[in-house]
Formats: C-alpha cells, sequence, structure tokens
C-alpha cells in the first residue's frame, strides 16, 4: 500500500489511542489497518485470529494461491495490491458460473462452487454470512482444507454461530467476533496481509 502523510498520521493517532495490547506485531499492523479503514476502536476486541493464521495465509500468498472472495467489494479492494505484488489469481463467488440454486443465495452456491475448485485456496468473506456458512458445512465434511478463511460479514441472525464454527474448524482464520463486520473489514485485512507477505517474500520471489 502507498501510503501518504495523513496516512502516517492517522496511523500514528491510533499507536497512541489504541492503549494495551497482547497482540504480535504482525497481527497488530492487521489490527491498526482495520482500526484505520472504520475509525472504530471496538475492531481491537473483535478481531481474533487462530494459531498460525497470519504464517499459513502469508505463504499461501508468496505461493501464488488462488483467492475466492463472495463479494465484488471484496475483489475491487484487494486486485490492486495483489497486482502490484504476487498476482494471485482473484475470483468472486458472484460471477461464478452455476447451474440455478433455489435453496441457495449467489453468493453461497458461487462460493461453494469455486471452494470445490480451489479446496486449498484463500477465503475472504467480507459480506455474505450465506457464503461463510457454505465455506465451514465444506470444511466440517473435509470436503476443501482451505490455506486461510477471513471472515468479517456482519448479522444478526446466526451469524455469531457461523464465526464460532469457524473457530472450532482448526482452519487457519482471521475473524471478526460479535454482530460487526463488513466487506471495508476483510479488504483491510487481506491487504494488511499481503504487504506483510511480500515484506517477508517479495524480494526472495522477485530474484527467482
Amino acid at each position: 500500500m502507498e501510503w501518504h502523510i495523513t496516512d502516517a498520521e492517522s496511523l500514528k493517532i491510533i499507536d497512541r489511542e489504541i492503549g494495551p495490547h497482547a497482540f504480535s506485531p504482525a497481527e497488530y499492523e492487521i489490527v491498526r489497518r482495520v482500526i484505520y479503514a472504520t475509525a472504530d476502536f471496538e475492531y481491537k476486541s473483535l478481531i481474533s485470529f487462530s494459531d498460525h493464521a497470519l504464517q499459513s495465509g502469508a505463504a499461501a500468498l508468496a505461493a501464488r494461491t488462488t483467492i475466492v472472495v463472495d463479494v465484488p467489494m471484496v475483489q475491487v479492494g484487494i486486485t490492486p495490491v495483489i497486482q502490484s505484488t504476487f498476482v494471485n489469481p482473484v475470483y468472486c463467488s458472484i460471477d461464478a458460473i452455476t447451474r440455478p440454486q433455489k435453496e441457495k443465495t449467489t453468493a453461497a452456491w458461487g462460493i461453494e462452487t469455486l471452494a470445490r475448485r480451489y479446496p486449498e485456496g484463500i477465503f475472504v468473506i467480507g459480506e455474505a454470512q450465506t457464503a461463510l456458512c457454505a465455506i465451514v458445512d465444506l470444511i466440517e465434511a473435509e470436503e476443501i482444507r482451505p490455506a486461510l478463511v477471513i471472515g468479517t460479514p456482519s448479522g444478526f441472525v446466526g451469524v455469531d454461530v457461523a464465526k464460532s464454527r469457524l473457530y472450532d474448524s482448526m482452519i487457519p482464520h482471521i475473524r471478526i467476533d460479535g454482530r460487526k463486520g463488513s466487506a471495508v473489514v476483510a479488504v483491510a485485512v487481506i491487504n494488511g496481509l499481503v504487504d506483510l507477505a511480500w515484506q517477508a517474500y517479495g524480494q526472495q520471489g522477485q530474484g527467482k
């Protein structure tokens, strides 16, 4: 990400106001990106990282693993950063060509189709709770084993259950607990992770 002076000043404010925390340096970078994108310090207590989530995600990015997202807003938000770094393929569930499905949303059916095509991919679910449920269903059925799942959809009915199931799945993941979340949060998380991964792997990859 290209930072300007106003961005740096905003991050300094976040660093000053965020207070004590137990995040690792890499986790903190993701947290401050989310707070910067939303101006909401509550995300400090809502964002959760599974064991090895950042390591698994960074390694998958460096390996040019396919990224599957739930909505176009996430795809548009992450594509410039991806294209200037690892150039991973990015597919959106809404654009997946599938047969008609009356019992599932377009996002859920599309992401299920893409998940079966890329079972070890990186999945970024920013908005569609139904898509997150579809991914968890496939994980629990042992049909897919993603390198990383980012789950940040908001909701009032059942979203906590979906996020809890993601926690129980033992799959590397980053999630927003509670009702809050959005595609904006998902974009902040994945773009922050891409920048961290590029610092770790980018120069090595360019030298090949």
